[in-house]
């Protein structure tokens, strides 16, 4: 009987000792359950959308000259934005490259107020040219491939048939090169010779994850604009493939396009692809500085 106390505390003890054991291992599965859940249900390759405005147009135009066909007798002027993209997985963007002359050779031309280079314009949010991973170039106009020589680090986007274009059918008797620079022709094709440039080929890509491309507008010969995944909704950035919210409230195309119909049918098609068609981010318009929060001089955040 004397034996039996001790025996039985033994055993009462190894027992309480595995189910504590027991409660650690289900405590720690629960935890690595949990915390696998938590993981995947969050969004990955996700971004911050900023639009920033780094020039201003210094005259006044009809409304007539941004939308064919339209009744308005207002007047607009425009804006020159260049977007950046800040993704949780590292990558951080910049949705074509701005002008990239000099502020006097901007001045003296009297084009244009308020003008700051790009990479200048990046700093007020504390970004700088070196950091840019991914320059998405939306077409070879002047005024979003200007400024490609400004950030040699990043990895370049354009669409193959806008390239091909831009550098060689452009330039022949008869064919329009309107908006485009010759200077710029060298900077691209220095960037090809480099292997910093990527070609895309064609609608409806995605290029980078959570970055997917559309093709269509023929406001060059063929722009493309960018679908984004942000963090709790897709964001539209549609560069010069929209112009104006006047041309999207209206589906009016602007003059400078290969073919109007085909500009007014990506209009269409832009509306399907976002939930909240307040997310189709035009590229020109100043009120895109009103319509979203501001974190900057000239600087707001789309969401």
């Amino acid at each position: 009987m004397y034996l039996k106390k001790p025996y039985s505390n033994e055993r009462n003890g190894v027992q309480d000792y595995h189910k504590g054991v027991r409660m650690r291992i289900f405590t720690i599965i629960a935890f690595l359950i949990l915390s696998s859940t938590i993981t995947f249900s969050q969004p990955h390759d996700v971004y911050e959308v900023y639009a920033i405005e780094y020039a201003k147009d210094s005259a006044w135009v009809p409304v007539s000259e941004i939308a064919l066909e339209a009744n308005s007798k207002d007047s607009v002027t425009f804006s020159y934005y260049v977007w950046f993209l800040k993704g949780d997985n590292g990558r951080k963007i910049l949705v074509d490259a701005g002008f990239g002359f000099l502020e006097d050779t901007i001045k003296h031309r009297g084009y244009y107020r308020k003008y700051q280079r790009p990479d200048l314009a990046l700093q007020r949010i504390n970004v700088h040219a070196d950091e840019i991973t991914d320059v998405i170039i939306t077409h070879p106009h002047v005024d979003h491939i200007g400024g490609l020589q400004l950030f040699t680090k990043a990895t370049i986007w354009m669409q193959k048939n806008d390239f091909a274009y831009f550098v060689g059918g452009a330039w022949q008797k008869g064919a329009s090169h309107l908006g485009l620079d010759k200077q710029d022709v060298s900077k691209i094709i220095q960037a090809n010779l480099d292997g910093r440039l990527q070609l895309v080929d064609g609608d409806s890509i995605e290029i980078i994850p959570g970055i997917r491309v559309f093709i269509g507008s023929k406001h060059s010969y063929e722009s493309q604009h960018l679908l984004v995944s942000s963090k709790t909704e897709k964001v539209l950035l549609a560069s010069d493939d929209c112009w104006f919210y006047y041309n999207l409230d209206y589906l009016l195309p602007v003059p400078m396009t290969f073919d109007a119909h085909a500009y007014v049918a990506q209009l269409r098609r832009m509306k399907t692809l976002v939930a909240d068609t307040q997310l189709i981010v035009p590229g020109h318009d100043p009120l895109v500085l009103s319509r979203f929060h501001q974190v900057a001089k000239g600087v707001v955040r789309i969401r």
